[in-house]
């Protein structure tokens, strides 16, 4: 399989990529957190000495994959630590310093023309900063299958919850209840990639978030591995359709080692069978 993967090292962003989703004063803010090295980026992230180089260095190398894809040196790239889609334009939120996922996006636009975009988490937790940051944009395709905002943090993605303005419709949440598995999962997938397909995305995402595993110490889903090859496998033959082969796939969330690996081996796999 060595001839399907390229191994790259971490790159990080400068501040006018950061720019392009977050707003300066919060990115200011954050840099002196780190200088300082002491309180709280938000309730839940302390601001430890470096945390700015760390955040900045998790956006760069999705953007480092991103252009890899872009100039069409591999089709898909997978990035196992990122995926941090619960900080905002304007704060970080849920252990996220930085929101890669919406630079990725915007960089998409800027930079490379692409505007039909879909993203798709799997993860656990709902992608909160992704989802109000383009709730008014018609030409983000959001599709977020997590554990019910009832019983899980950040307290969101409600199945009415699908855009505002132009934009109604073109976002998909479909909440959870606890202990749902694989089986459950399934069954509501045709319905996603029906709602994927209709968009006919020029690019995808995959936030494929391993705390949606059964064991997780932090959540109550039920999944295993196979959830996530199942997820891969299908949004690889959507790129292929409608995106010219091209997805990027963040690890996300996950706090049992075991289920990580199990999760995110599955998803490489996937990635490396489809172009095989």
């Amino acid at each position: 399989m060595d001839q399907y993967t390229n191994h790259g090292e971490p790159v990080k962003a400068d501040r006018f990529d950061i720019e392009r989703f977050h707003i300066d004063g919060y990115i200011e803010e954050v840099i002196i957190a780190s200088e300082e090295g002491e309180g709280y980026i938000d309730p839940d992230t302390p601001a430890v000495p470096g945390i700015y180089e760390a955040a900045a260095t998790v956006v760069g190398t999705g953007l480092h994959a991103l252009e890899q894809i872009m100039q069409n040196k591999i089709k898909k790239a997978f990035i196992p630590i990122g995926g941090l889609h619960h900080a905002y334009r304007h704060k970080g939120a849920g252990f996220c310093v930085f929101n890669d996922c919406g630079v990725v996006i915007e960089t998409l636009r800027e930079v490379y023309g692409i505007k039909r975009v879909a993203y798709i988490d799997i993860d656990a937790h709902h992608g909160d900063g992704v989802f109000y940051s383009y709730e008014y944009d018609p030409d983000l395709c959001f599709v977020d299958v997590h554990q019910d905002g009832r019983t899980l943090y950040p307290g969101t993605g409600y199945s009415w919850e699908f855009g505002k303005g132009g934009a109604e419709g073109t976002k998909l949440n479909i909440p959870m209840e606890k202990e749902s598995d694989d089986e459950d999962f399934l069954a509501i997938w045709p319905g996603a990639e029906n709602f994927i397909q209709h968009t006919k995305p020029e690019f995808i995402l995959l936030q494929c978030g391993a705390d949606s595993l059964k064991g997780d110490p932090l959540t109550s889903l039920h999944y295993s591995e196979k959830t996530h090859a199942y997820v891969t496998q299908r949004l690889c033959k959507l790129a292929e359709k409608y995106s010219e082969g091209r997805l990027l796939a963040w690890g996300g969330g996950g706090y049992n080692l075991e289920n990580i690996a199990k999760a995110w081996n599955a998803v490489v796999l996937e990635m490396i069978k489809s172009e095989e």
